[in-house]
């Protein structure tokens, strides 16, 4: 037997338990076929030999919580990611109104919190640039929006509007909407945007998938289908490229549950999960969001939020699904064969999602269904141990662990210093045993797995030289790796990849150096030379 492809003169990094190495891998019929040393006997006249060069083979990476259709979307968009700078964000957004004058709607994303006071940009920005037409911009986090007058009045929001439930309308001192909203109070504007069409969402799949390939991911999981919170249902757009071969990556689709019902949703569900499993694409996930976001005072907390004098706040974040009723949802989805996927970035919203998970496991014993909590900016230290006792898997977004405004400025001050020595505790989870996962959560930051190793290992962002954060908490270099190859592979049900041995799928990168060859320091100036999904080479820098 002969192969189709061989690696050789590597390093090659299986990411096994072991962390073992070898030089030279091969592929036949995409999957591989050997891993070891000399492979020669395994060339024949029609085998494609790839020269490593001293370069590392290691796993495609996978993201476990992306947004992928909405990246895709938003780079054809108003882009205002890459800058604080206000003076740029009203050259991008006059330059983008300018060349699109028969747009009903200027949309676009990726502004800073930092950039404002308090977080909270205003509409009179925006309405210099734009007067005329209603303007949308959500903020990096995708938590909450910028719009102008236009917008509001579209809506119909004024100071008599009273906030929704999950969700905030900013005022001034007189009680009038300043154009910042936040969670739920988004959706009084966004549902007013014309849709995006099937094709338009089609080619957002399909630039994101380009996008990340060339970063060596392989597959994903997508944090929102069939979504009902006013961002377009990608659904459609995963299942006509699945049928017509254009989904090159795998990808577990996450179902989203509207935590405006309850129970009666779930039969729907169950039928999403068999409409969207063909081909590359599964989707037997439900995403429950809990909580919110930290920097606007949502994420569900154990104790209240500080003011800016540090004194206890009455305020301490929402928790979207009722705890008690949550247990019974979880309880019921597991019993279904459901995988829940939570975002839960609060420590009482890390504790809620813990406790319904250990409901499940009370009422229907271990099953295999993988449930992952994403997030984690705060944990409780009684809550850490939790994750590997339940056998709830740390899904990380290791970019945000790191000294910046946002979280300088906008967070540590209203978190006090002992809970602000609780974020992001990936070491602790490490020690005490628990499945590590990783992934972007792009479009909020970038989809890179090279640039989320870079912090997970260092704690300081790429190119950066401040302050460490939180040191204790850094991750080595092969666990970082792990958790972007087989703890992803694991929580997506992808268990014939993620790691390089005979059998398993060839969903291989070729990175541009071994890291492992330099400090920790320049793990970020990493590239990705070549990707290969099931063999076939998906991108070539």
């Amino acid at each position: 037997m002969t192969a189709d492809l061989i690696f050789t003169n590597g390093p090659v990094l299986t990411l096994d338990a072991a962390r073992t190495r070898a030089t030279a891998l091969a592929v036949r019929d995409g999957r591989i076929l050997a891993v070891g040393h000399d492979l020669g006997e395994l060339r024949g006249p029609k085998t494609e030999v790839i020269d490593l060069q001293g370069r590392l083979l290691l796993p495609g990476f996978q993201d476990a919580h992306v947004h992928a259709v909405f990246g895709g979307l938003e780079r054809g968009q108003c882009d205002l990611t890459g800058t604080t700078e206000l003076g740029e964000y009203q050259e991008r957004i006059r330059t983008y109104a300018d060349a699109h004058p028969d747009q009903e709607w200027i949309t676009g994303s990726g502004w800073s919190m930092e950039t404002f006071p308090g977080g909270l940009p205003t509409r009179e920005l925006l309405d210099a640039i734009v007067p005329d037409r209603p303007v949308y911009l959500t903020n990096r986090d995708h938590h909450g929006a910028w719009v102008n007058t236009a917008a509001l009045q579209r809506a119909g929001i004024t100071r008599d509007t009273p906030d929704p439930a999950d969700g905030v309308i900013n005022r001034d001192a007189a009680g009038e909407p300043i154009g910042a909203l936040q969670e739920g109070a988004v959706s009084l504007v966004s549902h007013l945007i014309p849709a995006a069409t099937p094709a338009d969402l089609l080619a957002g799949l399909l630039r994101a998938q380009r996008l990340l390939h060339s970063l060596g991911i392989t597959g994903w999981q997508d944090a929102m289908l069939c979504g009902s919170n006013g961002y377009p249902d990608p659904s459609d757009a995963y299942l006509a490229a699945a049928r017509d071969g254009s989904l090159t990556a795998t990808v577990t689709g996450a179902l989203w549950w509207d935590r405006d019902r309850g129970a009666e949703q779930i039969p729907e569900l169950l039928a999403h999960r068999d409409r969207l499993t063909l081909g590359r694409l599964t989707c037997r996930t439900v995403k429950i969001m809990q909580d919110g976001v930290a920097e606007n005072f949502t994420a569900a907390m154990t104790a209240p939020y500080l003011d800016g004098c540090g004194c206890a706040t009455g305020n301490s974040g929402i928790s979207f699904v009722d705890p008690a009723a949550l247990a019974g949802y979880v309880t019921e989805l597991d019993a279904l064969g459901f995988q829940v996927h939570f975002h839960a970035l609060g420590d009482r919203a890390v504790r809620e999602a813990l406790d319904a998970v250990a409901a499940a496991r009370a009422a229907n014993g271990f099953r295999d269904t993988r449930h992952h909590l994403a997030h984690l900016q705060v944990v409780h230290p009684d809550d850490i141990a939790r994750f590997r006792q339940l056998g709830a898997v740390a899904n990380l977004q290791p970019l945000w662990a790191a000294h910046e405004p946002q979280m300088d400025e906008l967070t540590i001050p209203f978190l006090g210093p002992e809970r602000a020595a609780w974020q992001y505790p990936f070491g602790d989870l490490l020690r005490a045993g628990a499945t590590l996962a990783a992934g972007s959560d792009w479009p909020v930051s970038s989809p890179d797995p090279i640039q989320g190793v870079h912090v997970a290992v260092n704690r300081v962002g790429p190119g950066e030289t401040g302050p460490v954060f939180l040191p204790s908490q850094r991750l080595d270099l092969g666990t970082a790796l792990a958790a972007y190859t087989a703890g992803s592979a694991y929580v997506n049900h992808r268990d014939d990849s993620g790691t390089l041995r005979p059998g398993n799928v060839a969903d291989l990168v070729v990175l541009d150096r071994d890291p492992f060859d330099g400090p920790p320091v320049e793990i970020g100036e990493t590239r990705v030379d070549l990707t290969y999904v099931a063999g076939e080479l998906v991108h070539e820098r």
